[in-house]
């Protein structure tokens, strides 16, 4: 095997992330083709043998090569990619809850999930401030990771409020609100910087291109996560005007998909898109993406949508049979 562990990237959690949102969404219109429902758990008995033997090389960094893991955390860029392995704990918990239906592995992972996601959620921003300068070239929508982990907190947290009681109940909402809340807000506020970085620079470099799609992951994500929330909340009791705001957010997300996909395009044919791990970040936030838009379909009964996101779905599988084939490659033949 060609990882090497002093060099271990954080953003290989991605891989963890993607294939998880893949089992979610394979799930969920396992409805249209039964199949899929097998599809759904054999790819979270995958992701759970790929989430710890990542986990191996990535202890023996910090307990080896600790100040190789103390630049890659002070670097502008790759730092934030250090929160990939909290939301691959999250996503993990969703699939135990809502895929195999295990309910105490789901709470375990998700426990030690919300602890690192609120670690590097303060962390991560906290090292962005002290710095005296931060050139907006190193200004990329990885730093949408940390945000994106606040918000996925509520996709199996949401759902267990209700397994609590008493005193337990009351902190499970408190986490879960605090968390969408702040992700959301953090979005909004780096979405801005994002923007401006690429309109008033130059285009991202060709190997973390694949970048662009990340910013499908706060906006699938926090739909899906927000429908969520609201289902599980007895004492909201107007909910209508959730499930609006959620349709509405996530009818952002399809001018960034097209957008996403004519960027793409442009590197193909007048740049270069070389692998690398970032090819990852097609994976993640398009499975967010196809989950909520699966979920505004249901919530609203529009057809058309539901076949969107069924289509989708196709394209986000393709992409991870590709991406999964080249990683393979890049770690077993490079």
């Amino acid at each position: 095997m060609k990882i090497s562990v002093k060099d271990f990237a954080p953003s290989w959690f991605a891989s963890v992330m993607g294939t998880g949102a893949l089992a979610l969404v394979s799930l969920a219109y396992s409805s249209k083709v039964s199949a899929l429902k097998s599809v759904a758990v054999g790819l979270t008995y995958l992701n759970t043998a790929l989430f710890f033997i990542l986990l191996i090389p990535w202890i023996l960094r910090w307990l080896k090569y600790r100040e190789e893991a103390l630049k890659d955390l002070y670097h502008p860029v790759i730092c934030h990619f250090y929160g990939t392995i909290a939301i691959a704990l999250l996503v993990l918990s969703a699939d135990y809850l809502l895929i195999l239906k295990r309910i105490a592995l789901a709470k375990a992972f998700w426990l030690i999930g919300v602890a690192l996601t609120i670690f590097f959620a303060f962390l991560i921003p906290y090292l962005m401030f002290i710095q005296e300068r931060i050139d907006i070239k190193n200004v990329t929508p990885a730093w949408f990771i940390p945000p994106v982990g606040l918000i996925v907190i509520p996709l199996s947290g949401g759902a267990l409020i209700n397994t609590f009681s008493g005193i337990w109940k009351e902190i499970m909402i408190f986490i879960n609100y605090s968390a969408w809340g702040a992700g959301f807000f953090l979005y909004l506020a780096l979405f801005a910087v994002v923007m401006h970085r690429f309109i008033a620079h130059e285009p991202l470099p060709c190997g973390i291109a694949p970048a662009i799609w990340i910013n499908l992951g706060p906006i699938g994500a926090g739909t899906s996560t927000l429908y969520m929330l609201i289902k599980n909340s007895n004492f909201i009791t107007a909910k209508e005007a959730f499930f609006a705001f959620g349709l509405i957010f996530w009818g952002f997300g399809v001018w960034w998909f097209v957008m996403a996909v004519v960027l793409t395009l442009h590197y193909i044919r007048k740049l270069n898109l070389p692998y690398s791990l970032a090819w990852w970040a097609f994976i993640f936030p398009l499975g967010a993406y196809v989950s909520a838009t699966h979920n505004v379909a249901l919530a609203f009964k529009i057809s058309i949508i539901d076949s969107f996101g069924f289509a989708l779905y196709w394209l986000l599988f393709a992409l991870w049979l590709i991406t999964g084939i080249k990683t393979l490659k890049h770690v077993f033949f490079s």
